[in-house]
């Protein structure tokens, strides 16, 4: 079953889901100015009865933005979590290695499947860990342009009996794929 569903996941992957473009109203996260790293945003498309959150619950688990379901459990299954950070390795095969080596380290049984991903404005690659511990996580690292300095990544983490997986993998690559970069003048610290 598992593996059908990582193939239903990789057959999306690959197939280059369109997205509409996210407005300026779409913002959802934001950073400052920081050295040589220009201010940015990241504007998205939040899929219909998910909850956008840069504020509260983001800043208290330290991350950029996340978007759940329903009400805040403080669970990190069936939320997808964004991630921002300046560039630091060279590329982002680079990036993505060094994690994949973080999660053999972290769980030398899990199981790793990697997939290019044909975002429309960004370089991105996408990973589905399959846990030892029946936990699996889908994880998608992008690259805006060369000039912004920034690397980022949407995540969402399963039980790997959810029966909601084919919904929840459909809203998560929904929201990677309308995922848009913009210089951002306006930006402030969040």
């Amino acid at each position: 079953m598992r593996a059908r569903a990582w193939l239903a996941l990789a057959l999306l992957l690959g197939a280059g889901t369109a997205a509409a473009a996210a407005s300026a109203d779409a913002v959802l996260a934001r950073g400052a100015r920081d050295g040589k790293v220009p201010a940015w945003a990241i504007a998205v498309a939040t899929p219909p009865g998910w909850t956008r959150d840069c504020c509260m619950y983001a800043r208290a688990i330290g991350v950029d933005a996340v978007l759940y379901q329903g009400d805040w459990s403080g669970k990190p299954q069936r939320v997808m979590v964004l991630n921002v950070w300046p560039r630091q390795l060279p590329t982002l095969a680079a990036e993505v290695d060094a994690d994949h080596r973080r999660y053999h380290q972290l769980d030398p049984a899990g199981r790793i499947a990697r997939f290019a991903l044909r975002h429309p404005t960004m370089r991105c690659d996408a990973t589905v860990y399959q846990g030892s511990d029946h936990i699996d996580d889908v994880l998608a690292f992008c690259e805006p342009a060369q000039d912004s300095g920034i690397r980022l990544s949407w995540s969402m983490t399963l039980d790997a009996d959810e029966p909601q997986r084919r919904a929840l993998l459909d809203a998560f690559m929904q929201v990677v794929m309308a995922s848009r970069y913009q210089r951002d003048g306006a930006a402030h610290a969040h």
